[in-house]
């Protein structure tokens, strides 16, 4: 699996109400090598951002943060090429009018020839079982197809590493199960951001995340009970 430090890594905004910046994220060190990897936290937390480092949608202000040994900062293009990201709405990053058109523009930079790239795509539709929605508009997807049609635009071209920031909140039951069960039958190492504790459970290694800063690293059951006693507690 590929490795992902953070290094020290904070981030911090400016803040004009309080008269300077705020840290949303404290310093933080490290090692991310496991397939499955889950965040919680509470709302505000710093769950987010702690995953939007690792492909850039948010720099660190001081440290630093790699993936296989390139400079989030420093190496963005060459990071995103590896690492993708999925956000809890699909619509922010469903912009084209039909599925297969959607997944051909995240091919855009792989695959130069236009046929070609559009059989690519559909190929790739067919994987997530939407062959049939080619050609029809994404909005009339379900949330759950949605979901899908995101996931199969980021992994059509193949990242070492999927970031997922809530992926299964918009969504019922059955889409939840759907999407959580092919999340976790990809071969990418996958970061899972997730209020679904149930989900969480799943994987090999799990970060709690409070107040800016990680409060507890390691097995999934163990850090699950920890997160549920610091809610209570809170």
């Amino acid at each position: 699996m590929p490795e992902i430090r953070f290094e020290a890594a904070e981030v911090r905004v400016e803040s004009p109400d309080v008269g300077g910046s705020r840290t949303i994220l404290q310093p933080t060190t490290l090692s991310l090598t496991e397939q499955r990897i889950g965040i919680v936290g509470s709302n505000g937390s710093g769950k987010s951002t702690l995953a939007r480092l690792i492909n850039g949608l948010v720099l660190p202000s001081a440290g630093r943060v790699t993936v296989e040994g390139l400079d989030v900062a420093r190496q963005g293009a060459a990071v995103r090429r590896r690492v993708g990201f999925t956000f809890t709405d699909p619509a922010a990053q469903l912009v084209m009018p039909t599925c297969v058109e959607d997944v051909e523009l995240s091919l855009r930079r792989t695959v130069k020839d236009r046929v070609r790239r559009k059989q690519v795509a559909l190929e790739t539709l067919a994987r997530f079982g939407l062959a049939e929605r080619a050609e029809v508009s994404v909005h009339t997807l379900s949330g759950g197809q949605r979901q899908l049609l995101a996931l199969a635009g980021v992994l059509a071209t193949s990242p070492d590493v999927l970031v997922t920031d809530e992926p299964t909140t918009l969504l019922d039951l059955r889409n939840t199960r759907m999407v959580g069960d092919l999340l976790f039958s990809l071969p990418q190492q996958l970061v899972l951001v997730t209020h679904d504790l149930d989900l969480v459970r799943r994987c090999d290694r799990v970060l709690v995340v409070e107040d800016g800063r990680v409060s507890y690293d390691g097995d999934a059951d163990a850090a699950v009970a920890h997160y549920v006693q610091a809610v209570s507690a809170g």
